[in-house]
């Protein structure tokens, strides 16, 4: 409220002494609440209309202390005829608010009644900046030196930043080089330039000749030097700073964690006077880009400990974390704080969440998150998609895919990989075939690899491995070592000794170093008992150094993760782990189960030794261990870093039915759910 006295009937009748009265108001106002009041007492008096008040008004509301875009955007419209400044404020207060493309708009609607400035200019410049719209910038450029401002100062160094932000060095250092009067602004934007293009030699060049430097010259040459992988030179640097700033600090830690040296980031992580968002996130990501889950987690509850209150892109890595250890309990709690804390799922939040049910093998939740969400955009129709045929439902999936069209969306490329993945995963041969084309035809989507790999990995599985290898050999592209393994498992699988043997030797053209090239060609002949080759392989892999993957199965409880090796005897609960095994071996002879000892792919003489080896498998313990701990209702959910075997799938069908209990195990191929004694794969995978 205004709490100056209010102006008598007889002041506010003439109109000099209205417009007075306004503008001396005008000059002591503080509050948006006092602008609002006044601006209401212009229209009602009428002198609103005056070109000197409106642009008053319009100078307030776009202030970056009240900086109210639609006041001020209301203000401008009901200006007659708005001079250039009324122009250059709006312009301005659209780039200030992050709507640099209804800047740029306005920009070439001013074009047609007036003549911009170099207030005008630099301001839309740095628009077209933001943008990455160097055509524009460059037309911009080119009516400057028409209008003669070419020269100017500010418009000078305005393009030089513009140019060096949209990776046109050449132009920004052109520009730089027609300059009389350097700033400090001007040598910086040259320098961030240099180091976004990755030309840290010609950035080192370039600051060693400034006259004057400040902490963002050198947070610029840390964060160039960091990215490019040279860590030392960045730490040298770092280390001469005379005042090192947060923007330095955050760089010298973003830069350790992608040389993976997780030591020092966090070394300098505990040594930081302050710490802000960027910091965490940073060390969060770091983490979890590396595979360092666990620590990306435990991170996280670092920063919630202290207080702070994580942004999106912390909740995107935290989740992105959990995927990857698929620790359930850490997902549904980070949920939770999310519907706490008012996080809106719309966005890729939303997708992130699916994702994480999906991979942890709660499908159900990332339904029930996807039909929460009320506006659902592509990312979420893809993701849950993609959910749905990692878990064995490509029917569900089909469905949502034809119902995503139905509702107008456009699918992508990426939608359309998450479909043939559900195909794989199912055996729906001729329907891959037929989105596959479809996405070609009725969409007009070229193939990446990754879409060839996809149907080549539906005929692989499904055994139709002369096809396969004949759409290999027609491919646009080089095939890669994902392409080549889907044929060399296929022929593991279906006994072509062959075409493996084919695939196999491709692949070691392109990825001699693939371990999983050996371990499967090993396992192939061993399967047929062709001991002498599979120890010629084994001579292979020794001489290149190449070491075969060790098995491991993982369960979690009660947010602790335990993790078994075959025949593992170093858990706590050894005793009863290997006891319940022998209850279960027992319950599965009574069931008429007998061992498929051609899984074990080592060479033991007697069926006993193969049949204990097989008993040892890590998933079993693992299994061993869920039903002695996880509570009956509740799922037993293992994680395995290597395809399931033959035998183990059978079993696992039994002890479902066995136990009643349900068991979902994620493999690296797709998640099996076993209930009352089937699998949700329908045993193919």
């Amino acid at each position: 409220m205004l709490k100056h006295t209010e102006p008598s009937h007889s002041l506010l009748q003439q109109p000099d002494s209205r417009q007075s009265f306004l503008f001396s108001r005008l000059q002591t106002c503080k509050t948006q609440q006092e602008i609002k009041q006044l601006h209401a007492l212009s229209l009602k008096t009428g002198n609103f209309n005056h070109p000197s008040m409106a642009s008053r008004f319009l100078a307030f509301y776009a202030d970056p202390k009240i900086n109210n875009l639609d006041y001020a955007r209301s203000v401008f419209e009901q200006i007659q005829e708005p001079k250039l400044l009324s122009w250059n404020i709006i312009i301005k207060c659209y780039i200030e608010n992050q709507r640099s493309n209804d800047a740029v708009a306005l920009f070439y609607e001013l074009l047609h009644e007036l003549t911009p400035d170099v207030f005008t200019l630099p301001c839309v410049i740095k628009g077209c900046a933001r943008l990455n719209a160097i055509q524009e910038g460059e037309q911009i450029h080119g009516l400057a030196l028409k209008i003669g401002f070419g020269l100017d100062k500010f418009v000078q160094s305005s393009l030089v930043s513009m140019y060096s932000k949209c990776g046109e060095i050449d132009s920004a250092r052109k520009v730089f080089d027609g300059m009389g009067d350097k700033d400090l602004v001007s040598w910086n934007s040259l320098l961030d330039g240099y180091s976004r293009c990755g030309e840290v030699e010609l950035a080192m060049e370039l600051f060693e000749q400034m006259p004057d430097r400040d902490s963002f010259s050198c947070t610029v040459l840390i964060d160039g030097f960091s990215k490019c992988g040279r860590i030392e030179k960045a730490r040298e640097i770092f280390n001469r700073m005379p005042d090192r700033n947060l923007v330095s600090w955050n760089a010298m830690i973003n830069g350790y964690m992608k040389s993976r040296d997780f030591v020092m980031a966090r070394q300098l992580f505990h040594q930081m006077p302050t710490k802000n968002q960027i910091t965490w996130n940073s060390m969060i990501a770091g983490y979890e880009f590396n595979g360092k889950f666990m620590e990306a987690l435990e991170m996280f509850e670092e920063m919630l400990s202290d207080g702070l209150l994580p942004s999106h892109v912390t909740l995107l890595g935290a989740l992105s974390a959990v995927s990857g250890l698929a620790v359930l309990s850490k997902g549904k709690s980070i949920h939770s704080f999310m519907v706490k804390n008012g996080f809106e799922l719309d966005g890729v939040l939303g997708t992130s969440l699916i994702e994480m049910y999906s991979k942890c093998g709660s499908i159900d939740s990332a339904q029930t998150v996807f039909k929460t969400i009320r506006q659902k955009k592509l990312g979420h129709w893809t993701a849950i998609i993609v959910g749905l045929g990692m878990h064995g439902m490509a029917n569900e999936a089909l469905e949502l895919f034809s119902e995503m069209c139905k509702a107008g969306m456009q699918p992508h490329a990426i939608t359309f990989l998450g479909v043939l993945n559900a195909c794989s995963h199912a055996g729906l041969v001729d329907t891959g075939r037929y989105y596959f084309n479809k996405m070609i035809h009725d969409y007009g989507i070229e193939p990446t690899i990754e879409h060839y790999g996809c149907l080549i990995d539906i005929l692989c599985r499904a055994g139709y491995l002369e096809e396969a290898k004949n759409m290999i050999d027609s491919m646009p592209m080089t095939p890669n070592k994902v392409i080549w393994m889907s044929l060399l498992s296929g022929s593991r699988n279906y006994g072509n000794v062959n075409i493996g043997e084919y695939a196999a030797h491709r692949l070691m053209e392109v990825a001699p170093n693939t371990n999983g090239c050996y371990v499967v060609l090993s396992n192939m002949y061993a399967a047929y008992g062709q001991w002498d080759k599979v120890s010629q392989v084994r001579e292979q892999m020794k001489k290149r150094g190449i070491k075969k993957e060790p098995g491991f199965s993982c369960i979690e409880h009660k947010g602790v993760i335990h993790e078994f090796v075959v025949g593992d005897k170093s858990h706590s609960q050894t005793k009863e782990i290997y006891s319940k095994l022998k209850e279960m071996r027992e319950k599965l002879l009574s069931m008429g189960h007998v061992p498929d000892t051609s899984q074990v792919l080592l060479c033991l003489e007697g069926e006993k030794e193969k049949e204990a080896e097989l008993e040892n498998h890590s998933e079993r313990l693992a299994i061993a261990f869920g039903l002695i701990n996880v509570e009956p209702g509740n799922p037993i959910r293992i994680i395995k870093n290597l395809r399931v075997c033959n035998d183990c799938h059978t079993v696992t069908k039994l002890l479902s039915d066995i136990y009643n209990r349900e068991i979902i195990v994620r493999d690296t191929s797709r998640f099996h759910h076993f209930k009352n004694g089937l699998c949700s794969c329908k045993d193919f995978w």
